[in-house]
């Protein structure tokens, strides 16, 4: 399960000095059941999906996405790879746009955001998320 940047995956993007726009590919794979364990303060009053939990997380990101000067794309619902391993599926896919890793940082660490991240933990089954770069 991937979740969370590591200390590791921090380092090494900030070591490819991305300058300009930076987006970041986002797959992922939900629960069936969200799971409020980790952040039970968050969680509804019935048991919802994890698709559910992830639009809670959307709905309380935006407007420090927005305020951030960024945005995003819904690239839709997945499945099942056309290419790729047969066993792995992706049930969604969203692309986050930035104007910089610096912006994109900064949103990220924002206290008020982060304190709506335990909708998306509780969400995810399993994740990735892939910094992309324009290249010239």
């Amino acid at each position: 399960m991937h979740l969370d940047p590591t200390d590791a995956t921090i380092h090494a993007l900030i070591a490819r000095k991305p300058a300009g726009p930076i987006s970041m590919l986002n797959l992922l794979r939900f629960r069936d059941v969200a799971d409020y364990s980790l952040s039970p303060e968050l969680a509804p009053a019935a048991p919802i999906s994890g698709s559910a939990a992830y639009a809670l997380y959307v709905e309380h990101t935006l407007p420090f996405l927005e305020a951030s000067g960024g945005s995003y794309d819904v690239l839709g619902d997945g499945g099942a790879w056309f290419v790729g391993p047969e066993h792995e599926r992706w049930d969604h896919a969203i692309l986050v746009h930035q104007r910089s890793l610096e912006d994109f940082f900064a949103f990220a660490t924002d206290a008020a955001y982060i304190m709506g991240l335990g909708h998306r933990t509780a969400a995810l089954e399993d994740s990735r998320i892939l910094p992309l770069v324009r290249t010239p």
